[in-house]
């Protein structure tokens, strides 16, 4: 079995449609190999999917590659894919399994300000999946900060949680807003980056799509 590195925190028919959606990512990354699966979610929300036949090793090592894998005990230096859970305005709490990181704003390397306004700034929503190096203190992994400062540098972004990939473009589509987006970037397997075009304005496309998606919406304005 192998723990990726994403939660599955719905429920009801929306969990339905969401193991669905999992379903089908799986089967795009590993439905070549010879390799049988079963998709569940832990207690905790992580989900699990358990590995069989005689590409199970390449399965495992190609799923972790493309999600990340949840380790049973964190050792100093390395790097992890986690989850933002909580913040304040002195760190982000980043989910990373066996235990949560509190990584101070000084140590996010986004820039001044407090964590909350780091978070607005870079558009962050709960669950978000995070790269920490998990040391003495914790910080954002080096890969992490350019990803985040890319997005202040493009066109602008709307990020979602709590939907599908293919939720959150069919709201695009039914909110007339089809023609303001470039594409829809997977973060995880409940958390999506609407890339705008150059005319779009995010805090607009917000406004126009906040009705139709029950999510946390946050835009980044370069």
């Amino acid at each position: 079995m192998v723990v990726l590195a994403t939660k599955c925190y719905v429920s009801g028919d929306a969990r339905e449609r969401s193991l669905d959606s999992m379903e089908a990512l799986l089967d795009d990354a590993v439905g070549g190999l010879e390799v049988s699966w079963t998709v569940g979610v832990r207690d905790d929300d992580w989900v699990s999917v358990t590995l069989s036949g005689p590409d199970e090793v390449a399965a495992r090592n190609a799923l972790r590659e493309q999600w990340g894998e949840v380790p049973t005990h964190l050792e100093a230096g390395e790097t992890y894919v986690g989850t933002l859970e909580s913040w304040d305005e002195d760190v982000l709490e980043v989910d990373l399994g066996p235990e949560t990181a509190a990584v101070a704003a000084g140590d996010l390397g986004l820039g001044p300000g407090t964590a909350t306004q780091v978070r607005d700034r870079f558009g962050l929503v709960q669950h978000q999946r995070l790269r920490v190096v998990y040391d003495d203190p914790p910080r954002l992994a080096e890969a992490e900060v350019d990803r985040l400062y890319d997005w202040t540098r493009g066109e602008g972004r709307l990020n979602a949680n709590s939907a599908t990939r293919g939720e959150v473009r069919a709201t695009v589509n039914r909110a007339g807003h089809a023609r303001d987006v470039v594409t829809v970037e997977r973060l995880g397997l409940l958390e999506q980056s609407v890339v705008c075009t150059a005319s779009t304005d995010p805090p607009g496309l917000l406004s126009a799509v906040g009705e139709y998606l029950p999510a946390e919406l946050r835009c980044v304005v370069p």
